[in-house]
């Protein structure tokens, strides 16, 4: 879509019922929305429809894109429908994914910079990371009253890049000027507690009590420390202020797009903020978001740890898979997954089920999403809808990325039968919180994954056990692990069976109100592929950049 094709801004904010007064222009094609608005008489019916996906192959199904076009879809349709969803990182932008706003004629404008600098969400996130770091960094240098422990400091750094040399570093080198010698790292942006926090908070106050709440490390005697005891929230929310607000853009097709925060699903929660969401709410009657990588991951957290947390819960789900994902599940090598083979298909729909299982173990009804490509086989089409309709879950194929809107109608309608039912839905959820950790994460690997269980290394039991001891229990689990497998291992596609998971390192996050619990050989900083996607970047003669998105 080109630029000059835009509508302003400002007539996309009216087509969301939203005043000129809570519309903060940033420049002719985005904007910043007023949280006043919430305190506004509610203008939509808020239902939620929560977008996720198979266990993805590496390139992904078409999640954002399917999102996109069934939104578009519901607005052709004469719904009152907006898309809820994360602002991308660059870390994956340059790294092997490209851009992450959909793609085709399904996708979220201005483009190029949505998947740059956008509005500097990610960039204010940074910076509060590494003042934070700096102040702690400056507390050991000046021995301050607090009695930091320096090999105890768990807080890191950040970067919004994938930069696998900075994952261990060590720092205060240079004699006694250069600070306190200690070994620590970075972590990804998307990654940091500060983005998880900014994530969930559902106001100024209670992002600095959030921001408040984060522990840093602990003293010499084991007590933890808090960014309250070092004074710093406030400074910390001052950064963050403007980030909070979320993000107004618009579909290709002119339509309202709500595009904020942006976790990792693999290693944080993997879900746009909790302010985008409860605004889209506010305003629509139909809310389209989506939950990071496959059901066992974003859809996981959407449900055991956004919606406890925001009191909220979605009316439909979706499920999108392709077929060429599903033949890659059932044992085809990638290349030739494009070709019929109704055997592997047979074996990779097991992955399909998986999910669908787990979201009916959650309570929820389904509608599958084929994200359909041209030369796609009808009888391969048809045993997926019937293996699907098994479990209760219609099939609908989407085209939003080839036709848009108009591709994406068969999966609206079959959305909106689910969504305008008037059946109460009770949330359910994987786990209580006065369980403890150990029996949280089993429930997990068991209901979602499909493991026969849950073992914890050494240290992770100890650090749990310390947890609850300081007064730490009652959380939610964020389990970090692969998003190429339900289970801890990348090799094991399809539907595992006979597998137990191990949790080998656990991280709290007070502020953001949760245990994250690390799986496997998930990293928290990620590393360039041998060929970046940045090299496929260019800057044409009038400026425009080229080669953000995939075939761009």
């Amino acid at each position: 879509m080109a630029k000059s094709t835009l509508r302003p801004i400002t007539d996309v904010a009216k087509d969301l019922g939203l005043h000129d007064d809570d519309v903060i222009p940033y420049g002719r094609d985005k904007a910043k929305i007023d949280l006043a608005a919430l305190s506004r008489p509610k203008r939509g019916k808020g239902k939620v429809v929560l977008v996720s996906a198979i266990t993805p192959t590496p390139a992904g199904e078409g999640k954002t894109t399917t999102s996109i076009g069934l939104t578009m879809g519901l607005v052709r349709m004469g719904r009152s429908a907006v898309c809820a969803l994360r602002e991308p990182s660059l870390g994956p932008v340059f790294g092997v994914k490209g851009g992450g706003t959909g793609g085709g004629k399904a996708q979220v404008v201005p483009a190029n910079e949505i998947n740059l600098h956008f509005t500097g969400d990610l960039h204010a996130i940074t910076s509060a990371n590494n003042l934070l770091a700096a102040l702690v960094d400056n507390e050991l240098h000046f021995g301050g009253k607090l009695g930091i422990d320096p090999r105890r400091v768990t807080w890191r750094r950040a970067m919004d890049m994938n930069d696998r040399a900075l994952r261990d570093v060590v720092i205060g080198l240079g004699g006694r000027n250069g600070g306190v010698p200690r070994e620590s790292g970075f972590d990804i942006t998307a990654a940091s507690e500060i983005m998880a926090v900014l994530c969930l908070s559902e106001s100024m106050e209670d992002l600095q009590r959030r921001l408040g709440r984060i522990v840093i490390g602990r003293t010499f005697d084991q007590r933890p420390v808090t960014v309250d005891d070092l004074e710093a929230a406030p400074a910390l929310t001052a950064l963050l202020k403007d980030a909070l607000l979320p993000n107004l853009a618009q579909t290709m097709e002119g339509s309202p797009a709500l595009v904020h925060g942006g976790p990792f699903a693999n290693i944080a929660h993997g879900c746009s903020s909790v302010l985008a969401t409860k605004m889209a709410m506010h305003q629509a009657d139909i809310v389209v978001t989506e939950g990071g990588f496959g059901f066992d991951l974003g859809a996981e957290k959407f449900l055991d740890i956004k919606c406890r947390s925001a009191g909220i819960w979605p009316s439909a789900v979706v499920v999108v898979a392709t077929l060429r994902a599903l033949k890659f599940h059932g044992g085809v090598d990638p290349k030739d997954a494009g070709k019929p083979d109704p055997d592997a298909l047979a074996r990779g729909i097991a992955n399909l089920e998986r999910h669908l299982e787990t979201a009916r173990f959650f309570g929820l009804k389904s509608v599958v999403a084929i994200n359909a490509f041209d030369n796609d086989s009808e009888s391969e089409i048809a045993m997926v809808a019937e293996r699907a309709a098994a479990l209760g879950a219609p099939v609908a194929l989407s085209r939003g990325y080839t036709q848009g809107g108009a591709g994406s109608m068969d999966l609206a309608e079959k959305v909106a039968a689910v969504v305008e039912r008037d059946e109460p839905l009770t949330p359910k959820f994987a786990y209580e919180l006065d369980l403890p950790y150990a029996k949280k994460i089993d429930l997990i690997a068991k209901n979602v994954y499909g493991a026969d269980g849950a073992d914890l290394d050494a240290s992770a039991k100890a650090t749990l056990e310390k947890l609850e001891q300081d007064g730490y229990g009652g959380l939610p689990v964020c389990i970090a692990k692969t998003q190429l497998s339900v289970s801890d291992d990348p090799k094991k596609q399809g539907r595992p069976t006979g597998f137990r998971v191990t949790v080998r390192e656990v991280r709290l996050s007070a502020g953001a109100g949760f245990v994250v619990a690390l799986l496997g050989d998930v990293m928290t900083m990620p590393g360039l592929p041998k060929v970046p996607a940045a090299r496929n970047v260019r800057i044409e003669p009038d400026g425009t950049v080229r080669g953000l998105m995939q075939n761009d």
